[in-house]
């Protein structure tokens, strides 16, 4: 493989294993966080360095060893010119630590994986806001680039660095460690990883981006990221299978949500012979590990809803399942977003004057998609009122292949 295609490769899988595992190294766990940019800069530096020889010298044998191994030398000898300089500038402190000798850092597999999901823990404390969660994991746990994060947010590489460095100026001054965090508070903070990821997903999954690429990336390391904590016997909880299930149906169905032109297919008119059957059964594997236990989260309920739109024939058996589902969720965790969506259920379960009318109960007068679904369930019936729905939904859309689909369907009208 030619260097230029195989370093972006690893900078993508290999660059987030270094950082977390520096980040660690370097005693995060006493507050000392501004060592999070050393440890992106001995990581980045690593991967210039490959970047700068591989071209000359051939592709090492053993290319990861080799990216571990520069990346632990580096982080040698800049611990070492520390030093040197502190004990210029303190003979006391060089009589102190003249004999110490450098720790050794750990790029053992196990030590990865465990560095990364404290790292996880961390960049998801309920005191950073879930902007800047999302941010950090992206640019610490997946290897992002300030750009690419920016084009995922739709904004600036000025706005999101400032946000970086707001989030990271939290985690020094809350004093966060990198480790696990103790049985008082696991459940808690369980919760924060998981809507962090959840976040992270639908970041890709539902974002107003035309980059395509970059949609599903975001939303395969938050599948990663997911499937890490099913890895972990400490993780892998009910609620975290749940999660993964969810995931792993919604993106069943990634490539039939959007044509050729980037323009969203509404759920009734996908092709499904588009859908991915393997991450349908994946899906149903992770939902049926997620039955044991006697808790039923908000996760359990949207992984049974996205099964059964996985289930290809329209039948009102389905509608009504997902239907009840709906209301089961509403009751766990309102969301005006889940009262939205049941009002598509319940006009496939029970026609589209019940709908119309709880619908427009919500007065979600600020989001697009609700006019959208009333276009949707006036169209046939009242078109003069579809078409009014469809102008105001048209309004608050910023996508210019969504403004596009919608323009067709008031054109149809």
């Amino acid at each position: 493989m030619n260097p230029r295609d195989l370093i972006p490769h690893l900078f993508r899988t290999e660059y987030r294993k270094i950082v977390s595992v520096l980040c660690k190294h370097f005693g995060f766990d006493h507050m000392e966080f501004d060592h999070m940019e050393i440890a992106e800069d001995i990581a980045s530096d690593t991967f210039l360095t490959a970047a700068q020889t591989w071209p000359l010298n051939g592709i090492p044998e053993n290319p990861v060893a080799w990216l571990y191994h520069v990346a632990k030398n580096k982080s040698k000898n800049l611990v070492q010119r520390n030093k040197i300089f502190q004990n210029k500038i303190s003979p006391e402190l060089k009589k102190n630590n003249h004999s110490e000798p450098i720790e050794e850092i750990d790029l053992s597999v196990q030590n990865i994986h465990d560095s990364q999901l404290q790292m996880m823990f961390a960049l998801s404390h309920p005191s950073i806001a879930p902007e800047a969660q999302i941010g950090l994991s992206l640019r610490i746990l997946c290897g992002f680039g300030i750009e690419e994060i920016a084009d995922a947010f739709l904004s600036n590489k000025e706005t999101i660095n400032k946000r970086l460095f707001r989030a990271k100026e939290k985690l020094r001054t809350e004093r966060i460690k990198i480790e696990m965090p103790s049985p008082a508070v696991f459940e808690e903070r369980l919760e924060s990883v998981l809507r962090t990821i959840y976040l992270l997903f639908n970041e890709g999954y539902y974002s107003e981006s035309n980059d395509i690429k970059i949609r599903k990336e975001l939303s395969a390391e938050a599948i990663r990221l997911c499937t890490m904590l099913t890895e972990n016997e400490r993780t892998n909880k009910p609620q975290v299978n749940a999660l993964l299930a969810l995931m792993c149906f919604h993106a069943s169905r990634f490539d039939a949500r959007t044509d050729s032109n980037g323009e969203l297919i509404l759920y009734k008119d996908q092709d499904v012979s588009r859908w991915n059957e393997d991450l349908i059964s994946k899906g149903g594997y992770f939902l049926n590990i997620s039955a044991k236990g006697n808790k039923l989260s908000r996760y359990h309920l949207e992984a049974a809803i996205a099964y059964w739109h996985t289930q290809k024939a329209d039948t009102k058996e389905k509608w009504e399942n997902i239907l009840q589902l709906y209301n089961k969720l509403l009751q766990v965790e309102y969301s005006p977003v889940a009262a939205l969506n049941r009002t598509y259920a319940l006009s496939k379960a029970n026609g589209k004057r019940e709908a119309i009318a709880a619908a427009e109960k919500l007065k979600l007068t600020s989001n697009r998609f609700y006019f959208l679904l009333l276009g949707e369930l006036y169209t046939g019936s009242d078109n003069i009122k579809a078409k009014e729905n469809f102008f105001k939904g048209l309004s608050l859309t910023k996508s210019s292949t969504e403004r596009n689909a919608i323009q067709k369907k008031i054109d149809n009208l």
